[in-house]
């Protein structure tokens, strides 16, 4: 376990230090990471190295419709990525976590370039659903198999489950973490981005580098007070 990784800053205690601590490093950490990755994500999304396959559809893709109400959960990915950090106190606790949770997103950037693949277009008329219109200009549905949306949330997920039973933050906020997570990894679906094999393929992808990274030993590396 990574002792020490957590200190009390002097004077302060509880949840509310641990947010503030480091609260710019956090936001731009965070916004830097995210902008390096989707470079790359975009660049492989337009410029595929070879022919691009289609993920083939399931039978509970057919079952899941269209929900365009569904648009604002995916887009809470981001938010929900960032609650790691926040719970952070330490830079090297924060750099540490930034390269384990490079693992998931460098092994799919890897796959979209060496094998570049896509679903099947929807027979929708996106004209009629202005958000997930813009979505789609912005980020077809390419770069599908495994879903780094799903991939990242699970990864994310873990390691909130982790550190909120570490501080002893409750069950409701254990359950909060499931079901946004849940939720998330849904909405992939939901508003077409994703078919199920990709989830599945992102859920995988979350849990095999979360494992490999030894995600819950830095998860649960240290010991902060009870929230007052």
């Amino acid at each position: 376990m990574n002792k020490g990784v957590i200190s009390k800053p002097p004077g302060q205690t509880g949840i509310m230090a641990t947010i503030l601590a480091h609260f710019w490093f956090k936001m731009f950490g965070t916004m830097g990471f995210t902008s390096v990755f989707f470079v790359g994500y975009v660049y492989l999304l337009r410029h595929p190295a070879s022919a691009v396959t289609i993920i083939p559809a399931t039978r509970l893709d057919q079952l899941l419709g269209f929900q365009p109400w569904a648009l604002p959960i995916y887009l809470s990915l981001w938010a929900y990525v960032s609650m790691p950090a926040v719970l952070m106190l330490s830079r090297r606790e924060i750099v540490e976590y930034g390269f384990r949770v490079a693992l998931p997103c460098l092994l799919g950037l890897a796959v979209f370039y060496f094998w570049p693949n896509a679903i099947a277009p929807a027979d929708i008329d996106w004209k009629q659903y202005p958000g997930v219109a813009f979505l789609k200009n912005v980020d077809t549905a390419g770069n599908a198999f495994p879903s780094l949306h799903v991939a990242t949330a699970v990864f994310s997920a873990l390691w909130l489950h982790w550190r909120i039973r570490l501080l002893q933050l409750g069950r409701g906020l254990e359950w909060l973490n499931i079901v946004w997570c849940v939720a998330i990894a849904y909405s992939t679906m939901a508003v077409k981005q994703h078919v199920a094999l990709d989830v599945l393929a992102g859920t995988l992808l979350g849990l095999g580098t979360a494992w490999l990274s030894g995600l819950k030993a830095h998860a649960r590396g240290g010991s902060l007070p009870p929230p007052r």
